[in-house]
């Protein structure tokens, strides 16, 4: 697998080094340029992923190099580096083309995490640009895997909206995992605005005395540290896409604010007098019910109905059937490569556990579990101890309680919930419900293996050695049951 180039142009030698260095520990192949010329030299033979720019360059400026290279290949994400001197210069450059800017002194954990957007979005605006030269606008969302009716028909909307240049706001809902992020990102590469700035903030990630200024900006002197006046992200994405990730947590006393940009398209920075203009297309995405939470009034109603003038809803993946295996073997390729593995099929055990989770982490919770089984995985089948699937992770606040478990037969109780203990004399029938009891144990301690082991022999005892029975007795799938029979040596 090709590591992805960075090319770092900045007549900073030491800090152009050092960016070289951190970058190569996450496994990029960096170059360094101290001007525009050696840049332009460097562009056509190694032909970077991302370039990061300092604005203020001898010779020829940041700025200038910037038109250079979209001339060169517009797909290139350019991120223009600026002193806090210089962010007008910043935001010029964002206007013309930059992917994105980033302030001096240098962040690096901010740097990597806009190098691996920018990567990102480059590689999805290539896939697309692939497709349109095979079959024009007639293959849509094609970066998005899946077949199921249920994800189709959201694509389907999505691309029409993507072909327009001024539609009202986008609002994306659905559950933590599908894929929100990834359709607000193909909205914008896939229509007519993609080479204009796309920005994306996590509302959950700043705090609300934060939110404002990054949002609208603020002026000199609005508050004790502002020293120079900043660009809000409502301005820095002008004639692209603003994209408010987890909207759902924005405060109270900011939606009002929000609504006006939204409906005037105007903004004011914080401690400004003057409002500003501004071209920005709005994609939102939430986890929650924004529809109820506005009826409770935790959310503003009229900026709910503000944004969801067209609302995309999100599939969960346990709603959409064989895409599971379409992705996992997607993910199975991917992870293969990576990591150097020879895996190239899925056991059709495994192909069933797959089917039978609730996913209730999703398309990202996938991709995880094919990862780890990549790694664990020694031959070229991945197999059902490799997935490490045995009930749904739960939460900090516990299970779930929106994420619906298919039974593998009619009536078979929720894979996650508390395993009985065996029964007892006196205890009630098979059949009835059983109270579960908190177990004292021994001050020694308990064998936890063998008391697994046991719970399973009774079970299976109870059941006549029916597997399925045994499984529902015990409230986990049969998948499963079938594992730890192999695993603990039993016959079923």
């Amino acid at each position: 697998m090709t590591a992805s180039t960075i090319l770092i142009v900045d007549d900073e030698r030491t800090l152009a080094r050092s960016i070289k260095a951190f970058l190569a520990e996450f496994g990029y192949e960096a170059e360094v340029a101290g001007d525009g010329e050696k840049a332009l030299e460097l562009l056509e033979s190694m032909r970077p992923d991302v370039v990061f720019a300092d604005v203020k360059l001898p010779g020829m400026s940041g700025i200038e190099l910037l038109q250079k290279i979209r001339a060169f290949d517009p797909a290139i994400p350019v991120i223009i580096m600026t002193a806090y001197g210089t962010i007008a210069g910043a935001v010029e450059a964002v206007k013309l083309g930059a992917f994105d800017y980033l302030k001096k002194p240098i962040d690096l954990e901010e740097l990597k995490l806009l190098a691996e957007r920018a990567r990102e979005t480059s590689r999805l605006k290539q896939e697309l640009s692939h497709y349109r030269r095979r079959g024009g606008r007639d293959v849509p969302f094609a970066g998005i895997i899946g077949e199921s009716p249920a994800l189709r028909a959201v694509l389907e909307q999505a691309h029409q909206i993507a072909a327009l240049d001024e539609t009202p706001p986008v609002l994306i809902t659905g559950e933590t995992g599908t894929g929100k992020g990834l359709v607000a990102r193909t909205l914008h590469a896939s229509g007519p605005r993609s080479t204009k700035p796309f920005i994306e903030i996590n509302c959950t990630a700043l705090p609300a005395n934060l939110m404002e200024a990054e949002l609208f900006g603020y002026e000199r002197g609005a508050f004790t540290d502002a020293k120079e006046s900043k660009v809000g992200l409502f301005e820095a994405a002008e004639g692209g896409f603003l994209f408010l990730d987890e909207i759902g947590d924005i405060e109270l006393s900011l939606q009002g604010k929000m609504l006006r940009a939204i409906e005037d398209q105007t903004v004011r920075r914080v401690g400004g007098i003057r409002d500003r203009k501004i071209n920005t297309r709005i994609v939102a995405a939430t986890n929650r019910d924004l529809e109820r939470e506005a009826q409770q009034g935790n959310f503003r109603k009229d900026l709910y109905f503000r944004l969801a003038v067209i609302l995309l809803r999100l599939p969960p993946l346990r709603e959409r059937g064989d895409d599971v295996l379409i992705l996992a073997e997607h993910f199975l390729r991917r992870f293969s490569a990576k990591y150097g593995k020879e895996v190239h099929r899925i056991d059709p055990r495994a192909r069933d556990m797959l089917l039978a989770y609730p996913w209730p982490g999703n398309v990202r919770e996938l991709s995880h579990v094919i990862e780890r089984a990549a790694l664990w995985s020694r031959g070229p089948t991945l197999e059902v101890e490799h997935l490490a699937l045995e009930r749904p992770i739960e939460s900090a606040g516990g299970p779930s309680s929106d994420v619906p478990v298919r039974p593998s037969t009619p009536g078979a109780p929720t894979p996650g919930a508390p395993i009985p203990s065996a029964p007892t004399p006196g205890a009630p029938t098979p059949g009835a419900p059983t109270p579960v009891a908190n177990p004292a144990l021994p001050a020694s301690g308990v064998d936890l293996p063998q008391w697994e082991k046991s719970v399973i022999e009774e079970a299976l005892r109870e059941a006549g050695g029916n597997q399925t029975k045994a499984a529902q007795r015990l409230g986990i799938s049969r998948d499963t049951l079938r594992y730890r029979l192999k695993k603990f040596g039993l016959q079923g």
